[in-house]
């Protein structure tokens, strides 16, 4: 088992890629560099490899995708994750690691957005787009990440050998942290500089394709991490439009001691009764969310008598 492992996942990252792998042999000199290639079509295999890092491969694309082979095939004490495009200085590695192995944090976040990120982005949208998926998270899921979407990160032997990846691109961030959240693990922010890539170096990332995916997931992950409220919510609404359809008819019912709507009323009783089913399924599934909760803590335990074994 490797101390400190730190993982790069890259796509065409030749022009960055071996100053990367310097940068954190300089800092972290008792870590383990992988590099994990996905596809790419330049030398960026080739550099890494000559830069002294380990090389692997991931033929399946996508971010997601890399991670998911990085979490399975490595065993560390301690996961610094970090992009291959020289957008962030390791100054703040040696830190980031210390919080997991001394002070037992399971993912430590790398927080561009309280530095220098909206000045050195120039990208207006991603600025946007950032500030709108960490308001969202923090609000749905009463947390206080700093920054949801960064690539620089630092994790647990134990948040990586629980961790499920069903993500496979760029939702994996947001996965990750909301995993982090859901789980009670604890999180610690470090405070990094960020700069924007250098002349030549391309964004992988889609700002409207990958935006749309990633306020998708934070959906989908809200509702089965929060099923009572997603579902209480949908009760609610549907609730409300049925007490407004029918409070018209009883007046008139009152009035009259008619009930000439009889189409309203019925789509009225089964607006009602499909309240009714979604608070239900929310209560269910709230149970069924409970009882994996108390599931997970079996499952840490186990991952954490795996790593003593290990280190033995």
């Amino acid at each position: 088992m490797d101390k400190i492992a730190v993982l790069i996942p890259c796509y065409n990252e030749e022009k960055t890629i071996e100053k990367v792998i310097k940068d954190a042999k300089a800092v972290l000199e008792d870590a383990v560099i992988y590099v994990y290639d996905n596809n790419s079509t330049d030398r960026t295999a080739e550099i890494a490899q000559a830069a002294g890092a380990v090389v692997r491969h991931e033929y399946k694309q996508g971010k997601g995708n890399v991670v998911r082979r990085m979490f399975r095939e490595i065993d560390a004490e301690c996961y610094l994750m970090i992009d291959g495009d020289d957008t962030y200085p390791l100054d703040c590695a040696r830190e980031m690691t210390d919080r997991c192995l001394k002070y037992h944090a399971d993912m430590v976040v790398g927080d561009r957005l309280s530095s220098t990120y909206f000045t050195e982005n120039k990208r207006p949208f991603h600025n946007f787009g950032n500030s709108l998926v960490r308001t969202s998270i923090n609000r749905l899921f009463s947390s206080d990440i700093k920054d949801i979407m960064t690539g620089y990160r630092a994790f647990s032997y134990e948040f990586v050998k629980t961790f499920p990846v069903f993500s496979s691109g760029f939702q994996i961030e947001t996965e990750m942290t909301i995993h982090a959240v859901n789980y009670r693990m604890q999180v610690d922010n470090v405070v990094v500089d960020y700069r924007d890539r250098p002349e030549g170096s391309v964004s992988k990332l889609n700002t409207y394709s990958d935006g749309i995916k990633v306020l998708w997931k934070i959906v989908q992950l809200f509702k089965t991490y929060k099923p009572l409220v997603f579902f209480g919510i949908i009760s609610l609404i549907l609730a409300s439009a049925s007490v407004i359809m029918f409070i018209p008819i009883l007046a008139e019912y009152f009035r009259t001691g008619l009930v000439p709507r009889f189409p309203t009323l019925i789509v009225s009783g089964f607006l009602m009764l499909a309240a009714l089913q979604s608070l239900f399924a929310g209560l269910i599934l709230a149970e069924s969310m409970w009882k994996d909760r108390r599931d997970f803590e079996y499952r840490l335990n186990r991952v954490a008598e795996q790593k003593k074994q290990q280190a033995r």
